[in-house]
């Protein structure tokens, strides 16, 4: 399973994986908006996506955000996507896109990865804490505006 970093020629690649993600996680579907996010992010680089290639076929997609640790004075990395296509999912594609988050934390000096998922997909976090995430029982809160 090859990994590497989306470029802008993968746009469309990438809007196919999002829209999928999002539909996924039942989010209102919105297809130009969806290329036009994709699109700023990767040409602002304000987030990494990384791509999973398996025999030549993106498979799948993970979104990292940079965030900054006050208290540790360090990077911290937010997987906010994941995401593998149905008939990909179980050969490994979910792995080796965190080992490559992992990785590429690792040579920011990142202080970690932090990702949150919903309560009822037992399944990713079932991998989650199969590659070394540990749930964090502090308490976080939200504002939505």
């Amino acid at each position: 399973m090859l990994v590497r970093n989306a470029e802008i020629q993968d746009l469309e690649q990438v809007v196919s994986l999002f829209h999928d993600y999002r539909a996924f996680n039942q989010c209102d579907n919105n297809p130009m908006e969806e290329v036009e996010f994709i699109k700023n992010r990767l040409e602002n680089n304000d987030s990494t996506i990384l791509l999973a290639i398996d025999n030549g076929e993106v498979v799948g997609f993970t979104q990292l955000y940079p965030l900054f640790s006050s208290t540790a004075m360090k990077k911290l990395f937010l997987l906010n996507d994941l995401y593998v296509l149905p008939e990909s999912r179980g050969k490994g594609a979910a792995n080796s896109l965190i080992e490559k988050a992992k990785q590429m934390a690792i040579k920011e000096n990142a202080r970690g990865l932090f990702l949150e998922t919903q309560a009822s997909n037992k399944t990713a976090q079932s991998l989650y804490e199969k590659v070394g995430f540990v749930k964090n029982d502090n308490f976080f809160y939200c504002m939505d505006l």
